[in-house]
């Protein structure tokens, strides 16, 4: 089961945390969050497995913390 662990405000930001995820064995999905015509423009849910989703969100947010 997945769930959300942040919503990402475009496409470009969540590839980059996907990025970071996978980097750290951690499995993602990203679905569009927004209407979608506004394409990579529009918010973006990352998803993970339900038992990861702590996890992602602790490393989501050292990584936005450290900028």
């Amino acid at each position: 089961m997945w769930e959300v662990a942040y919503l990402a405000p475009n496409r470009s930001i969540a590839e980059m945390l996907e990025d970071l995820l996978e980097k750290n064995g951690i499995p993602v999905m990203l679905r569009s969050a927004d209407i979608p015509h506004l394409g990579p423009m529009g918010k973006v849910d990352i998803l993970t497995s339900k038992e990861q989703v702590e996890e992602a969100k602790a490393l989501i947010e050292s990584y936005i913390n450290s900028l």
